[in-house]
């Protein structure tokens, strides 16, 4: 063939040359990252499509670059010149739900949602919970390995993958990890795609583990005079030997934004609010939690009185950056630091916002120590730009000063891959180039993204 879109098509791929279909199709979620020219867009419906296609593109040297449902704030699914763009929203089948087992069979263009669908009606649910479970797909999220607000106790997306069928550079379609609850035969080669932005290779299935869903979940909210007590209510909860089943802080930027979006009575006066969940022992573990957080300061304490009261708060943690999206263009940051050090970190970003003179909202994974500060900019006007870049930049060296990484669970994608190399040291970031190699010699894998070939 003269072509790699004349290949595609002879292979019945039906590539789309559209230039509105390809511009739709060049973002995801990291609005500031500018998408390159794509040559042509491919919606795979099976695994034999996306083995295809890397074969074809392999013989052109055309570089590709998987796609789900582009909700990623790193740039990871943003095109780059030339790129075919590898649809895989449309492999969106659960294959199996084994209740033994307790695991689950599934394309990668399946809802994260939709898993624990499927999973409830056996008394299960797939853990993991990004704020975007409802759209965002579980091949992104391996992807990026995502987090979410559980991970205080349930850990993240990487913890629940226990096995990937995977379509390498050269077409060539491999299976690791396993079904079962215990194996360690080989490397642990799960775990190195879990992460890797599809700059290795392609997600085609994945076996999640599955786990009980709680018996019961009790909600309390406190409320805070400065974001400093509520980083210490975190800092005393956590040394406590609590295990909370979600802790997340809502800073005052982000009341105020939330309440204007949907009113529901948000506390707009205060520095901050601190979420917590229990599921163990609820009611116990929150009335240690409540004391824990009025010795910090709290103003308030008070607990959900009834299921759909306690949706209502968590609803407004994910409706947060959303109702940030208001106020301007949305930088979001995603920096995570040893726990010990959250309070002196929220002072750290509210300092930036004042020194560059921006609007910065924090909502934070506070168990986690990972905070994502929301730089509102208006990219009409290239001196706010710069300073919300600006303000950006110092809370990720701000990060690494504390001991602490660049993205805690957004990833690095085209938005952070030049801070990668400011993280790692350098004999690890030569082993990293040398992985990158062996499985992707061409560099035709999502190329820019994550590191550099």
């Amino acid at each position: 063939m003269s072509d790699p879109i004349t290949a595609l098509a002879a292979a019945g791929l039906a590539p789309v040359t559209d230039p509105d279909v390809l511009a739709a199709h060049s973002q995801d979620h990291a609005g500031l990252v500018p998408p390159g020219a794509a040559l042509a867009l491919v919606r795979a419906r099976a695994t034999e499509d996306v083995s295809a296609v890397l074969r074809i593109v392999s013989e052109y040297g055309v570089p590709v670059v998987p796609q789900g449902a582009r909700t990623g704030l790193a740039g990871a699914a943003t095109a780059v010149d030339g790129a075919v763009l590898l649809d895989l929203s449309g492999m969106d089948r659960i294959l199996s739900i084994d209740p033994v087992d307790r695991l689950a069979v599934c394309q990668p263009g399946v809802l994260n949602a939709a898993v624990s669908a499927a999973a409830a009606e056996h008394g299960l649910r797939y853990s993991p919970d990004p704020g975007s479970w409802q759209i965002s797909t579980v091949g992104g999220n391996i992807a990026t390995a995502a987090g979410g607000m559980c991970c205080v106790k349930y850990g993240t997306t990487p913890e629940y993958v226990l096995g990937l069928e995977v379509v390498l550079a050269s077409g060539e379609v491999m299976r690791c990890g396993r079904r079962t609850a215990k194996g360690v035969a080989g490397y642990d080669l799960v775990r190195l795609f879990c992460g890797s932005e599809g700059t290795l290779g392609v997600v085609t299935e994945a076996t999640l583990k599955l786990s009980p869903i709680p018996a019961q979940r009790l909600t309390l909210a406190a409320v805070f005079a400065t974001t400093a007590d509520a980083g210490r209510a975190v800092t005393a909860i956590m040394a406590s030997g609590a295990q909370p089943s979600l802790l997340e802080l809502i800073d005052n930027t982000h009341l105020r934004a939330l309440e204007d979006l949907r009113p529901m009575g948000l506390p707009t006066e205060a520095a901050a609010l601190l979420l917590v969940c229990a599921d163990a022992d609820p009611a116990a573990e929150l009335a240690a939690i409540e004391g824990l957080c009025e010795a910090a300061g709290a103003t308030e304490v008070y607990r959900a009185t009834d299921a759909a009261e306690a949706d209502a708060l968590l609803q407004s943690r994910r409706d947060a950056y959303h109702a940030m999206e208001k106020l301007g263009t949305v930088l979001v940051d995603d920096v995570a630091v040893p726990r010990a050090r959250l309070a002196e970190a929220l002072d750290g970003v509210q300092a930036a916002a004042e020194r560059h003179g921006v609007l910065i909202g924090v909502i934070a994974h506070a168990g986690d120590g990972n905070l994502h500060p929301n730089i509102i900019v208006h990219p009409e006007d290239p001196a706010s730009l710069a300073a919300g870049k600006a303000a950006f930049d110092e809370i990720l060296a701000m990060a690494l000063a504390m001991g602490g990484t660049i993205t805690g669970e957004h990833g690095v994608g085209l938005l952070k891959r030049d801070w990668l190399e400011r993280e790692l040291d350098p004999v690890n970031l030569a082993v990293q180039r040398r992985l990158k190699h062996a499985l992707d010699p061409l560099g035709i894998l999502n190329p820019g993204k994550v590191i550099a070939h």
